[in-house]
């Protein structure tokens, strides 16, 4: 279980465009992403498995494209319970949400033509602090 890429977006409802690296802060996301904030869904995660799966009908498609900040692959994200602990790297997230509704109007759903967030994406908030790369393997941690 690994990291595919790291996105960030200024602007919510937006695609993410893939960057190096993304630094982590507790009661806040990820600095300089445009979902950063004291809530819920600092961070949304995405398998690359459910992009693959768009793909089929739209090519083109890549990382960031669904708005997702981190893309994973071998981890099968919507099946894991609110919750769940995640290790990557230094960093530490906690699942907050899985899936979300679409807004109105939402680029991406017209950008693609539908969406996968409501029903395979998933959110967290940092319990941990640091950065994240591309590459950096995921753990899932047990639970106490």
């Amino acid at each position: 279980m690994k990291v595919v890429s790291v996105n960030i977006s200024e602007k919510k409802g937006t695609i993410k465009v893939p960057v190096e690296k993304i630094e982590l802060r507790e009661n806040h996301g990820i600095v300089g992403d445009a979902h950063a904030g004291n809530w819920h869904r600092q961070v949304s995660l995405l398998a690359i498995e459910s992009l693959r799966k768009m793909q089929k009908k739209l090519p083109r498609l890549k990382p960031g494209d669904f708005a997702e900040n981190i893309m994973t692959e071998g981890i099968i994200l919507h099946t894991l319970p609110i919750g769940t602990k995640l290790r990557i790297g230094s960093c530490e997230l906690e699942v907050t949400q899985i899936g979300k509704q679409c807004h109105k109007g939402c680029e991406i759903r017209n950008i693609t033509g539908e969406c996968i967030m409501p029903t395979e994406g998933i959110f967290a908030i940092v319990k941990k602090i640091g950065t994240i790369y591309p590459g950096d393997e995921i753990k899932v941690v047990e639970n106490d």
